[in-house]
């Protein structure tokens, strides 16, 4: 990816007044999830009569198969932060990971280092070739090739993971942004998640094994301001009815082997987030609740490996930084003085 993008979501605790956040320090809406349990089939999710199907795409004509480990796991923006460290959990847990980014030498770099520590076997990029080994999230032709790609080498994709985007590193008034800027931070994170979404959707109702679609939010996801990033808030925003309303499509459609997701890791240490980290409440939520992309990473890729082992096509809301936690590490600030200057030496 460009240098302007990044793999990981800027979050501060959007959740902490959902209802659905207040009942454990980290969660997944919905639904119970039993990492250690596994269904031999797919439970398929209601129907509705008299709406439009979608023509030789949907798994009526398929035999359906079980969806069971090791997974073929897709992750946008996976040579660095957030994307990277989820890329490497499922390396560890023995899936097969296709890398791609928008910059050829990330993509080079990210996959030489996976090799050396997990061996060949498990890290697939597409190959050299005049066109280059990139994906850019915006262009519907390198989606398409991408999903080409996946098809050849690993056959299917079970995850796919929209992580893939962008604040281009700007912290400032909208009053003050460039056009640039606010067109790399909406191409990106609106387009480049639609195109993905459209793309592995495609693909994923071909499939025996039908297929998950993650999207990852960030901050604004939940409606909450977001002065000095107000584009990328915006855009968050856009992520989490996206999913909602892909999630209604798939079920008019009677599609019933895909199913939508959202994705929240919380405040993440990432080079994008310490970038805006230059007043003194930026600071202060960084210390107290931000963690580093490898913690984040350990809680959210058991949880997300756990859903196809479910049965039931439901979707969920897996969320690092619940509202609860967020609240008990703030209180913890105040009354104790706790996390002061983890990060960032405080004024």
């Amino acid at each position: 990816m460009a240098s302007s993008t990044v793999a990981t979501s800027f979050h501060f605790p959007c959740p902490l007044l959902s209802p659905s956040s207040s009942s454990s320090s980290s969660s997944i809406s919905q639904f119970p999830l039993t990492p250690f349990s596994r269904s031999k089939g797919t439970t398929t999710a209601p129907s509705r009569q008299n709406t439009r199907r979608m023509p030789n795409t949907t798994t009526l004509s398929l035999k359906s198969e079980p969806m069971l480990p090791p997974y073929n796991v897709l992750i946008t923006g996976s040579t660095k932060g957030i994307g990277y460290a989820l890329a490497k959990e499922f390396l560890k847990a023995g899936d097969n990971v296709l890398i791609c980014s928008r910059s050829y030498e990330r993509v080079e770099t990210t996959v030489q280092n996976f090799r050396a520590e997990f061996g060949e076997q498990h890290v697939w990029v597409p190959p050299l070739n005049f066109f280059g080994t990139k994906c850019d999230v915006r262009s519907g032709e390198d989606v398409k090739n991408l999903v080409s790609f996946a098809q050849e080498k690993l056959k299917y994709i079970d995850l796919w993971i929209n992580n893939a985007g962008s604040n281009a590193y700007s912290y400032k008034p909208l009053a003050e942004a460039s056009d640039e800027d606010l067109i790399e931070v909406v191409t990106t994170n609106t387009l480049g998640l639609m195109i993905c979404c459209r793309e592995a959707i495609k693909m994923m109702a071909s499939q025996p094994r039908g297929g998950h679609i993650f999207n990852i939010d960030g901050a604004g996801s939940d409606g909450r301001p977001t002065p000095r990033f107000a584009a990328y808030g915006a855009t968050k925003r856009s992520v989490v009815h996206l999913t909602k309303s892909l999630q209604a499509e798939l079920q008019m459609q009677d599609v019933k082997n895909v199913m939508v997701h959202n994705l929240s890791p919380g405040m993440v240490t990432t080079d994008l987030l310490m970038s805006g980290a230059n007043t003194k409440q930026a600071k202060f939520f960084i210390n107290v609740l931000a963690e580093p992309a490898e913690v984040v990473a350990e809680y959210l890729v058991p949880n997300i490996r756990s859903i196809p082992s479910n049965g039931p096509m439901r979707p969920t809301y897996i969320r690092f930084l619940t509202g609860l936690k967020a609240y008990s590490q703030i209180f913890s600030r105040f009354a104790f003085g706790a996390r002061r200057n983890r990060y960032i030496l405080e004024d």
